[in-house]
């Protein structure tokens, strides 16, 4: 699975990354234009084709059921220990190739306020005051609630449920090929309190109960760095055994509200993600 670039100087990240690539600046080749005026009747149909319309290009066509076959499978990636996998009776390559269930963030609203992970987190603004989250961004496919704790400190919880199928994976490819599940987080070193975030992940059986495996961590805070960094956690589900069917995402950020105003710890770049192993 290709890796996220890291952040620049002054972040931290949980997971080996690269600095990000600056594009290179676009060339401009200067032309030099005739210095010959073009005659009347061309000069017309010149000044009628600049001030006529250009037409939209039509969109990709949908590729063959063969093609859209092809080009998955170099997607995905050759497996040697097992054949490729074949999409179940009623789900064609092609609609496959358009729902791409594999290599892609199965979660809704990974960036709910738009921050940008490449910059240092935004300033809370002097005596700010506490307002409902969903304010703040879009929230849609975030269950969202508060867990009030000692000396007004609290814990904003959001977490979501990936159903895998209606995703467009399908029960053979879960149970037979247990395909790597891939979750990442990105949080501000708010340095509220010892510990700002936690992250726990669940795989569970079809009935939503059933824990099949787990993930849960709670990094502690560094009071040596500077405060404002993202820092980035990540985990990777391997060979969890048949049955897995939704992947419960839940995610706590610890806010407080002191006699300078209310604080919080932003979140940002949460993804689930399925990948076949090579």
């Amino acid at each position: 699975m290709p890796q996220r670039p890291g952040p620049p100087p002054g972040r931290e990240v949980g997971v080996t990354g690269g600095r990000p690539v600056q594009p290179s600046p676009a060339q401009c080749i200067p032309v030099e234009l005739s210095r010959a005026q073009p005659s009347g009747g061309m000069a017309a149909a010149q000044q009628e084709r600049a001030a006529s319309p250009v037409p939209p290009a039509p969109p990709s066509p949908t590729p063959s059921e063969g093609s859209a076959r092809q080009r998955l499978l170099d997607e995905w990636g050759p497996r040697t220990d097992l054949p490729a996998p074949l999409p179940p009776p009623g789900l064609t390559w092609q609609l496959l190739y358009l729902s791409r269930p594999l290599y892609r963030n199965l979660l809704r609203s990974p960036n709910p306020e738009g921050i940008n992970v490449y910059q240092p987190a935004p300033p809370m603004h002097p005596h700010a005051q506490a307002v409902p989250l969903s304010s703040l961004g879009n929230f849609s496919g975030w269950e969202i609630s508060t867990e009030k704790l000692p000396s007004n400190y609290s814990w904003t919880v959001k977490q979501q449920c990936v159903d895998l199928l209606a995703e467009g994976l399908w029960e053979e490819l879960l149970d037979r090929y247990q395909p790597d599940i891939t979750v990442m987080d990105w949080y501000e070193d708010s340095q509220l309190d010892m510990s700002v975030y936690e992250l726990h992940v669940r795989l569970l059986r079809r009935d939503r109960r059933t824990v099949v495996k787990e993930y849960n961590i709670a990094p502690r805070t560094n009071p040596r760095g500077p405060p404002g960094r993202w820092l980035q956690v990540s985990h990777v589900f391997k060979k969890y055994g048949p049955g897995v069917r939704y992947v419960h995402f839940l995610h706590k950020s610890k806010d407080h509200q002191g006699p300078d105003g209310f604080h919080r710890t932003r979140v940002t770049d949460s993804s689930v993600s399925v990948q076949l192993r090579e």
